[in-house]
């Protein structure tokens, strides 16, 4: 009896050690809005067909802000958004800085409002801190809802 209870023990030390552990090492990190539906999805013996109306294809330049995913050499499946409510925290947007004439493609972190309206706090996976900027969604041209390696 003691010998299995000190088993036990031992056994809920442990399981409550690694998810202590867990808990420090993984953090809930921004995921894009869920775009396509699985009826959207055509899965045949040679292709994968995937309804997306009005969708384009792009590249991305070796800028290493939204590595590991985006990199150069990956394609972006892009869609216009209607709406600055069509956009969501998590999703990957290209957008135009006040700046720049070249399309930068970070991630929604949060989305605010000031006496201008809405604007979005965009941030690259791979950088420690967010855009300067206050992204309007005049600014934003596209949303990124797939990646293809």
């Amino acid at each position: 009896m003691i010998r299995a209870t000190f088993v036990v023990s031992l056994a809920f030390i442990f399981l409550v050690a690694t998810s202590f552990a867990f808990s420090l090492q993984l953090k809930e990190n921004f995921s894009p809005y869920d775009r396509i539906e699985e009826r959207q999805i055509h899965v045949y013996r040679d292709r994968i067909v995937i309804d997306i109306p009005e969708a384009s294809l792009t590249r991305y330049a070796n800028t290493n802000s939204m590595d590991p995913v985006l990199d150069e050499g990956a394609h972006g499946i892009e869609i216009v958004p209607k709406s600055e409510y069509s956009i969501h925290v998590g999703d990957i947007v290209a957008y135009q800085p006040e700046d720049n004439n070249i399309l930068v493609a970070h991630r929604v972190i949060d989305i605010s409002e000031d006496e201008n309206g809405a604007y979005f706090v965009i941030k690259g996976d791979n950088v420690s801190y967010a855009d300067p900027e206050k992204i309007r969604f005049s600014q934003i041209k596209y949303v990124l809802i797939g990646v293809l390696y």
